[in-house]
């Protein structure tokens, strides 16, 4: 399957709203980093990654999303993954990032 991403700027809220479509995985990393690399070079802000359509994501995924997380805290800003499916929930429950990447989970 492939990825398609949508990326949009909330101006009022000050933050990113990205929404993969598909699956994220070794074939499609990159798309995701680039495109995550693009919005915090555009502007520095809160990431909102809208996880209601993607169906798979594998360790390599994982790999870019945390390494967009490193790069944002050194500027004390976040990514946040949002309605993450239930297999994308046992993988960041497994590797202990459930708690830092859905917060909402434990609201």
């Amino acid at each position: 399957m492939t990825l398609q991403l949508q990326r949009s700027f909330d101006l009022e809220a000050g933050l990113w709203n990205i929404t993969p479509e598909g699956e994220v995985d070794i074939s499609t990393a990159s798309m995701l980093r680039n495109v995550l690399d693009e919005a915090y070079r555009e502007n520095k802000a809160d990431i909102i990654l809208h996880f209601d359509h993607l169906n798979y994501m594998d360790s390599t995924g994982l790999g870019v999303i945390i390494g967009a997380y490193g790069r944002m805290k050194e500027s004390g800003n976040d990514i946040i993954l949002k309605n993450p499916k239930e297999n994308i929930k046992k993988l960041l429950r497994i590797t202990n990032l459930d708690r830092l990447l859905c917060p909402e989970l434990f609201e």
